[in-house]
């Protein structure tokens, strides 16, 4: 809180002063929440400090971006848009290890945010000119902490009473413009929020939907997991945070008179309210996880020729996760982990993991599909992981919807086995909604939670 700058029109219940440094994450709340230690709950930066503070740093980059283009000292330049990732995710254990703290969650919660671009319009001509691009957005070092609480991601009664004030600077700051001296001159800037930072598990929570294991496989559309075994490429993106609303209201005051299965059939499975608007998109980080998570079972699962129909044992199923992780540590230098986290995800989804894999296979033919199964995967993969695919993997990028249509074959008659009225979450959405986020986005990795995670 070190910056000059004012709001037109001035934001709504937010103080108009600027030097305002970290402050406690409950202000703008009367009492404590639920029987935690109000005071040692949360600390956050009021929004919209944090956010010209973000733009003061950025002042010489920008200022360099205006003298490219030869637009430093126009005054014609009225108005920067800036775009801002959100993230925000749960961080497990942080209990102290013998500290007498007060009584709170030993779970913590980070929001933060990411200055992605500036661009400016020059009057009198239409398309903006971007004069700062973020190089590096998945970067650790461009993700700002807004806000930091001992709360536990699932325990929606806090999180909301948190984030609300939050969601509320957030709000005001859409209807407003910020002025604040950039390079010698007082500059207006206009904010477009994009919540693209949050695995599924935290979608699901801020836009009022039933957990992953739901019916209702994905945030983007409305297909059940049976809709979305069967037909696995073909869905488009409809849901949006404003319809998630006008569900919930639905939901609320069933004006049918409904049952409870045809009004939850009728929402599609919005039964809390929608507090935080999320950019319906897909968590290339957590699409790595699940997607890998999902072969560590098939390759168990083909060790142990489960397409034959037979029955296995808890005891056979567990010989063959030990053969699996056995063979993988010796030949691929690859230990086993606890829970599937990105860098093994990574290891273990590569064309030499399959080889090492495929001498536990008895069979040729099945050796054959799983090769095909993780070629096709690794085509598909840099497409949602590139920051910026139209320049990085073109190839891939336009034999993506081919690519995911034979994958999908693949699954539906070699591993029929396993994708028989089923399919996980982040599969669905690997095959079905990638080439029309890109389309609309740009790309998929840019907008990853993997900064602030």
């Amino acid at each position: 809180g070190f910056h000059q700058f004012e709001w037109q029109p001035a934001l709504q219940n937010v103080s108009s002063s600027c030097h305002v440094g970290i402050i406690n994450g409950l202000s703008g709340w009367a009492t404590s929440v639920d029987d935690s230690p109000a005071d040692t709950i949360s600390r956050r930066y009021r929004y919209d400090v944090a956010l010209a503070s973000a733009l003061k740093d950025l002042e010489e980059d920008i200022v360099e971006g205006l003298v490219e283009h030869g637009l430093q000292d126009s005054v014609l330049t009225s108005e920067f848009s800036v775009v801002i990732k959100e993230s925000c995710d749960g961080m497990g254990d942080v209990s102290e290890k013998h500290g007498g703290g007060p009584a709170i969650p030993e779970k913590a919660v980070r929001f933060s945010f990411t200055v992605m671009s500036v661009s400016v319009r020059v009057e009198g001509t239409e398309e903006a000119v971007t004069v700062f691009r973020e190089p590096k957005p998945n970067s650790e070092l461009s993700c700002k902490p807004l806000c930091l609480m001992f709360v536990d991601e699932s325990d929606h009664e806090t999180l909301t009473a948190i984030l609300g004030p939050l969601v509320a600077e957030r709000n005001a700051m859409k209807q407003s413009r910020l002025i604040l001296s950039l390079g010698g001159l007082p500059r207006s800037f206009s904010f477009e929020f994009r919540g693209t930072g949050y695995d599924e598990k935290m979608v699901r929570e801020l836009e009022g939907m039933e957990a992953s294991g739901s019916t209702y496989v994905c945030t983007l559309c409305d297909s059940t997991r049976a809709e979305a075994s069967r037909n696995m490429v073909l869905h488009s993106i409809t849901r949006s945070h404003g319809e998630n609303l006008e569900r919930y209201e639905m939901w609320r005051s069933n004006p049918f008179s409904e049952s409870a299965e045809e009004l939850r059939e009728r929402v599609k499975g919005i039964s809390a309210k929608p507090f935080l608007e999320t950019q319906p998109t897909l968590d290339a980080l957590h699409c790595d996880i699940g997607n890998a998570t999902e072969f560590y079972k098939i390759f168990q699962d083909e060790i142990g020729e489960v397409f034959r129909g037979t029955n296995p044992s808890r005891e056979e199923r567990r010989s063959w996760r030990t053969a699996l992780d056995k063979q993988l540590r010796k030949r691929m230098k690859l230990k086993p982990v606890m829970r599937m986290n990105g860098n093994y995800a990574r290891r273990l989804m590569t064309h030499d993991t399959v080889e090492v894999v495929c001498e536990l296979v008895p069979s040729e033919e099945r050796r054959e599909a799983l090769r095909e199964l993780m070629g096709l995967y690794l085509e598909m993969k840099p497409v949602w992981r590139a920051t910026c695919p139209a320049e990085e993997c073109p190839d891939q990028l336009c034999r993506y919807s081919f690519n995911s249509k034979r994958f999908a074959d693949v699954l539906a008659t070699a591993f029929k086995y396993r994708y028989d009225g089923k399919i996980t979450n982040y599969l669905h959405k690997t095959l079905a909604h990638v080439p029309e986020i890109i389309e609309r986005d740009g790309s998929i990795g840019a907008w990853a939670s993997e900064g602030n995670e």
